[in-house]
């Protein structure tokens, strides 16, 4: 077995993070967000790593963890949607705009619901209180950029651009390996 791998979790990565940054005082949401990125999100044995390196108790990290919404302590699909229920994106639609997302992405294969990875693997929804793009009502958020003044024809069109992008990047990767 691997001796920097507990069920299959290479450390290697993360113990890097925390040769740098694991006695610094209050670097645990540095940490934190730096492991993210390594594993897309916190799994269990990536935060019993943190503790143990950083001397934080377990419970400590998963009360920080569970109070800002930018954590995540399950996978998710290669394409994160934040979508907005803020105030404005309620009264402007963004029911309408749930509803088109998670049915598109559903496809044949039953509901997806928010929080859950699509059947392709490549999308993930999950709704959030604001944005604080309000004059974009409704608005999403997808891995880091913003789409507003959305209507569901818009959303279903960023959508399969998103996903033709895909497609075409998996067909040139297999092209380049042939």
């Amino acid at each position: 077995m691997c001796g920097n791998c507990e069920n299959n979790i290479d450390f290697s990565k993360l113990d890097l993070v925390l040769d740098e940054y694991g006695q610094a005082k209050g670097s645990l949401i540095a940490i934190l967000q730096k492991a993210q990125d390594i594993y897309g999100y916190l799994p269990p044995q990536a935060i019993r790593r943190i503790a143990g390196r950083t001397g934080i108790k377990p419970a400590k990290i998963m009360g920080v963890v569970t109070f800002y919404t930018q954590f995540r302590l399950k996978p998710v699909g290669k394409n994160l949607i934040l979508l907005c229920q803020g105030t404005a994106c309620h009264v402007l639609g963004s029911a309408a705009i749930e509803e088109t997302i998670l049915s598109f992405l559903s496809g044949a294969g039953g509901r997806l619901k928010e929080g859950e990875i699509s059947a392709d693997g490549l999308f993930t929804v999950q709704s959030v209180a604001c944005l604080g793009c309000c004059s974009l009502a409704p608005v999403m958020m997808i891995n880091g950029e913003t789409f507003g003044l959305l209507t569901p024809d818009k959303t279903r069109q960023i959508l399969q651009g998103i996903i033709d992008a895909e497609k075409k990047a998996q067909a040139a990767a297999t092209d380049s390996r042939a």
